[in-house]
């Protein structure tokens, strides 16, 4: 049985208030009530109901966890609560009254239904409003301190709702170094409002005469915090960075509410953010369920991919987590950001290499993980067509070293992260990571066929998807830095076209698949595919980006257009011609059936590439390839 909490020196506080309170709603509505002789007649039994009543009213608290609330956070549910324990004790006053005191000792009432309700005012009062009168000589002072030092003068952008938000964290002290001044809101409700003290002074349109307005009255705004309502396509974000920009304002956003994050944390307003459609709504409980105590390990965790999924494991409760890297400032990075959040996860780093086939093998055995998520991969297009051997090596060697690894250590499941590009290929890059799909294919039906034993048998999956915004050297860094020294932006071709997603949503997606191929019916889907929305023309992404940089394409920024490079294709696809698709009934996620090559064949097709690349012989690997994947149609140049 666990034994009861000990109450803390505030608790203690708190409990001796609410019982001084309790003898004060008492004695106030006795004074206020009778008067000389009926106020002495009435002391003597006063004085010895009082401190049974008290016990009582202890035990009410109690049962209320009036003590548990920290005053400074008071709000309309803990004053609901007050609400309650009164009435409970008006209640007992009156069955008190009425049921046991008159009828058989005064012969008539002693307190009498209006003594009962001017209590029952008092002792609300009492309670709630020394709470209340807290709060705000807490409210006040931090607004105060706010005033008094370093703080930025700021207008907050979105509907009130999510202005609160921000306001209560200042309050709390949360986030510091911000001073609110007025509130723009796109609610026609909001208007003339005030939240917490702070008035909304107008539309989003009115930006330039608020700061304008606020400068003359000696309040010079000097910084925006845009809610997520201000950065959503209705509220023409692209617009609002612009005048911004001109106004020489600093930018800020507030996170999105529903992300699985911790506390409001204000961070910087990304270009990227503002690109794209709405993203997939996530079922976060449904990951942290999946991932809670379990061992991770992520190989590429240096990487953009695999950086966001150590992370997203650590927030979703991975009790262990090990990343492996072969780049040791990639790995340090890493390390670091992981460290500083506030985890209970034990995290180791590896410094390996996936092609070093017994240093991975040792490493996942002696780890023993429930899942591996595989991101490390050789991934730029151009660089593959000119290397293709390493990619090979990398992305199929590799790949298999990986997989063989997860299945000798027992693993529940290994997630392989694929590409569009995969389909149909054209690029050496697309062709290796098509051949690493199909082995772990392969070895998934083996497993599903011959996982005996009374055990589950081993998942092994890859999860398609297209560009990544912000990732490693995708267009969008570089386009900002092609911007930042003045142009020009450099588009391979004006007909481009790419799908893309947020590193965040792309992350949390993978690890719902995840979740969705673990589960306790075993699904026949080894691909998984994410929805990545519309395509995007790579041209129309620039302009954007130059005009979220407050310039005007064209006029400020030339765009030149570079050919299209060896290995890409105009047009990207998610399915090829011949797979089947099915829905698996989570959004942003649909499976993909291609052809399914046997283990043999595939374990073949490897030693035939081992071979080749032995005696150097690109023309021999490029059939192997086409033999291995007859979509392929890259050339060996």
């Amino acid at each position: 049985m666990r034994a009861p909490q000990k109450l803390t020196p505030r608790q203690i506080l708190i409990v001796m208030h609410d019982l001084l309170a309790t003898v004060a709603a008492i004695g106030l509505t006795f004074f206020m009530r009778f008067e000389g002789l009926r106020l002495h007649e009435k002391a003597d039994g006063l004085k010895l109901l009082l401190p049974f009543f008290l016990l009582f009213a202890a035990a009410v608290y109690f049962i209320f966890g009036l003590h548990r609330n920290k005053w400074r956070f008071t709000s309309v549910p803990d004053i609901y609560n007050i609400f309650r324990a009164s009435t409970v004790l008006a209640v007992a006053l009156l069955a008190l009254d009425y049921v046991l005191l008159s009828p058989n000792v005064y012969g008539t009432f002693f307190f009498g239904k209006i003594t009962i309700l001017l209590y029952w005012f008092l002792q609300l009062f009492f309670l709630g409003g020394s709470r209340v009168a807290y709060r705000y000589f807490h409210y006040a002072r931090t607004l105060q301190r706010v005033k008094v030092t370093d703080a930025t003068p700021t207008l907050m952008l979105g509907r009130a709702a999510d202005a609160e938000v921000l306001l209560r964290s200042i309050e709390s002290g949360a986030v510091k170094k911000i001073w609110p001044v007025g509130i723009l809101s796109p609610s026609p409700a909001d208007r003339g409002q005030s939240i917490r003290g702070i008035p909304v002074l107008g539309d989003i349109d009115d930006l330039e005469r608020v700061v304008a307005d606020l400068a003359e009255r000696g309040d010079r705004v000097t910084r925006l915090v845009l809610s997520p309502s201000a950065l959503s396509p209705e509220a023409r974000p692209e617009s609002i960075l612009m005048r911004a920009r001109r106004l020489g304002l600093a930018l800020s956003q507030l996170p999105t509410f529903d992300a699985g994050t911790t506390p409001v944390q204000l961070a910087p307003v990304a270009v990227e953010d503002l690109l794209l459609r709405p993203s997939v709504r996530i079922d976060y409980q449904r990951l942290e369920a999946f991932i809670a105590g379990k061992s991770i390990v992520v190989t590429g965790g240096g990487g953009s991919i695999g950086s966001e999924i150590c992370n997203r494991a650590i927030a979703f409760g991975a009790a262990r987590l090990m990343v492996i890297e072969n780049s040791e400032p990639a790995l340090h990075a890493v390390m670091e950001t992981l460290k500083a959040a506030d985890s209970n996860a034990e995290i180791s780093g590896r410094i390996a290499d996936i092609r070093d086939r017994q240093r991975i093998m040792n490493l996942i055995a002696q780890f023993k993980p429930d899942i591996v998520f595989h991101a490390a991969a050789l991934k730029h297009v151009p660089l593959l067509e000119l290397d293709w051997d390493e990619g090979i090596k990398t992305n199929v060697f590799g790949s298999i070293n990986v997989a063989d690894a997860a299945a000798a250590a027992g693993c529940a499941a290994m997630v392989m992260i694929s590409t569009d590009k995969a389909i149909e290929p054209v690029s050496v890059l697309g062709a290796t990571k098509r051949l690493a799909e199909m082995y772990c294919e392969a070895l998934d039906e083996e497993f599903g066929r011959h996982g005996g034993d009374g055990k589950r048998a081993m998942r092994l999956i890859s999860v398609r998807f297209g560009n990544v915004l912000a990732s490693n050297g995708s267009v969008v860094p570089k386009f900002k830095a092609q911007i930042e020294a003045g142009g020009p932006v450099t588009v391979t071709h004006p007909d481009m076209v790419r799908y893309f997603m947020t590193i965040r949503e792309a992350c949390d997606l993978v690890v719902t698949a995840a979740s969705h191929a673990l589960a306790p019916e075993r699904h026949d889907v080894s691909v998984y595919v994410l929805n990545m929305g519309q395509p995007v023309k790579i041209v129309d992404l620039a302009e954007r980006i130059i005009r979220l940089s407050g310039l005007e394409p064209g006029r400020d920024i030339k765009i030149v257009f570079t050919g299209i490079r060896p290995g890409e294709r105009l047009h990207e696809i998610l399915f090829a011609s011949h797979e089947e698709t099915s829905e698996i009934g989570i959004p942003g996620i649909v499976a993909a059936k291609p052809v399914r090559p046997t283990l043999e064949s595939i374990r073949g097709w490897v030693a035939t590439l081992e071979q080749g690349l032995a005696r150097d012989e690109r023309a021999a690997i490029y059939m192997v390839l086409r033999d291995a994947v007859p979509e392929f149609r890259g050339e060996a140049a």
